[in-house]
């Protein structure tokens, strides 16, 4: 059984020629940009920010997000490499199918699956919540017995209406096609963007310079947890994550970090780049470089204007300004969230029907799920069934801690594709590489460890589901994938011939 064959460099993007699976290029470098601002500015940049200063770094939160920006840097340059190099769909499924082999391609995909479907549920939830308070604002009453509900345990009888509606037109629309798709995209980004800054500048009026004294609050406790609950690494090591201090501005860094998780996303849609081998690094660097920009100016004047230890973790934007006597300006901000959340679920919906088109089309999944529509370009039966397990996920489930799973699949993508690419610089030096990691491979394997330490910081239960997911796809992959695999068949007839 060989389950480490590699599917070559030139078979991938001959495939994409083929009218039966091709994909339509129609996405330039700002669409591309827009792409990856739209994924990553969502929920985050509302409520992660306020969280973690009160919590982790006071100020110094800057400094976090500065950190954070580099170590995921390092992974964006291993993404823009193999991204200018193999300009595929299904982003770390087919960098890995190409180096490291068959049955870690399937780990990863199965792992970016995991990611973006349950990642777009979690966001279509906290979307429906920024929804009834946005109406609330305006004087419109949301039904509660058909809204997001805070009861942790499963209702049959209770669904999440308006996180199914979105879905729904979602779904709709990214089937009509990625162009039409990224022009609503572009609009609702730049919306996001207008409040964002109109936030930032605003705020600027109502900062108070005491309250950057400290900058860095002096360290403090550790935190506390026990059990299933707690990191990896504490119960590996008995390392508990820091507070305040050089050290809490740290472990602040491997929280923050998570704001940047979706600049991967952009890679998913490198078949459809007009121009890949200049526009898929400029759309992945350019992105991660604009949102790091927002992310440490709105640190700044989150804790400018509202004392650290003040600072409401669950709607730090609008509260801030309730403080200063701006109470209209939450209703904005609210509208921005609207607006931003609706941006994260269409990427990621985008993201998991891509990276399934390229597991289908490479036969360990139905091919049948991979015929894309001639009119459209699109890909509509996978497009449909994703949009169907996204809504039913986001309807029904009390997703909960489940959203630390989106984190360990995207840092085992992370960790794998940055390992890739000395593999492939020392197996295929022959290939054409437009942009080229520096250092390689000191930053490749610099930004997998980083990775790996990050996963460590995930909680022992995360873990477990983990395993249970991966166990899930082994079985999936022995039972069917590994005998139906395009590149095995084709090994087979050319040897019978």
């Amino acid at each position: 059984m060989n389950v480490l064959r590699t599917k070559s460099i030139e078979q991938s993007l001959e495939d994409t020629d083929d009218p039966e699976y091709q994909l339509k290029k129609q996405l330039t470098a700002l669409d591309l940009t827009v792409f990856g601002i739209g994924v990553v500015i969502g929920a985050g940049i509302f409520t992660l920010t306020g969280r973690v200063a009160r919590d982790y770094a006071g100020p110094g939160v800057v400094f976090s997000f500065a950190l954070a920006a580099i170590c995921c840097g390092l992974a964006a340059l291993c993404y823009a490499e193999f991204a200018s190099t193999v300009p595929v769909a299904g982003s770390a499924y087919t960098f890995s199918y190409a180096t490291l082999g068959e049955l870690v391609a399937w780990i990863i995909g199965w792992d970016l699956i995991l990611e973006l479907m349950l990642g777009a549920s979690v966001v279509a939830q906290g979307w429906s919540t920024y929804l009834v308070t946005f109406l609330d604002e305006i004087g419109i009453t949301w039904p509660a017995s058909i809204g997001p509900t805070s009861s942790p345990d499963f209702q049959w009888d209770h669904v999440n209406v308006a996180a199914v509606l979105l879905v729904a037109m979602l779904t709709m629309l990214i089937a009509i096609g990625i162009k039409e798709s990224l022009r609503v995209n572009l609009f609702l980004v730049a919306l996001k963007l207008f409040i964002v800054l109109f936030v930032i500048i605003a705020g600027l009026f109502y900062v108070s310079g005491a309250n950057y004294d400290p900058f860095i609050p002096p360290a403090a406790d550790p935190i506390h947890a026990s059990g299933l609950t707690q990191p990896l690494i504490q119960w590996m090591f008995g390392l508990e994550p820091q507070t305040f201090g050089v050290l809490g501005i740290i472990s602040a860094a491997s929280v923050v970090f998570f704001a940047y998780i979706g600049f991967d996303v952009v890679a998913t849609t490198a078949e459809e780049a007009r121009n890949p081998q200049k526009d898929l690094p400029k759309g992945i660097l350019g992105s991660l470089a604009i949102c790091t920009l927002l992310y440490m100016a709105v640190a700044l004047v989150i804790t400018g204007m509202v004392p650290y230890d003040k600072i409401d973790p669950d709607a730090a934007l609008a509260t801030a300004f309730t403080s200063v006597g701006k109470d209209g300006f939450a209703t904005m901000i609210a509208a921005g969230a609207v607006a931003g959340l609706t941006t994260v679920v269409m990427t990621l919906l985008i993201g998991a029907v891509r990276v399934l088109f390229a597991m289908s089309r490479d036969g360990l999944l139905p091919k049948a799920l991979a015929h894309t529509n001639p009119k459209t370009g699109t890909p509509v039966r996978i497009t449909i069934t994703i949009g169907v397990l996204v809504a039913v996920i986001a309807g029904y489930t009390p997703i909960g801690k489940l959203e630390e799973m989106v984190n360990i699949g995207t840092l085992t993508a992370f960790l794998l594709v940055s390992l890739a690419i000395p593999v492939l610089r020392r197996t295929r030096p022959d290939l054409d590489r437009p942009f080229r990691v520096p250092l390689s491979p000191v930053v490749p394997i610099l930004a997998a460890l980083i990775c790996f330490y990050l996963m460590l910081n995930l909680s022992i239960e995360t873990w477990l589901r983990f395993l249970v997911w991966m166990v899930l796809g082994f079985a999936i992959y022995f039972a069917y994938g590994h005998r139906h695999s395009r590149v095995r068949t084709e090994t087979k007839e050319g040897a019978d011939a």
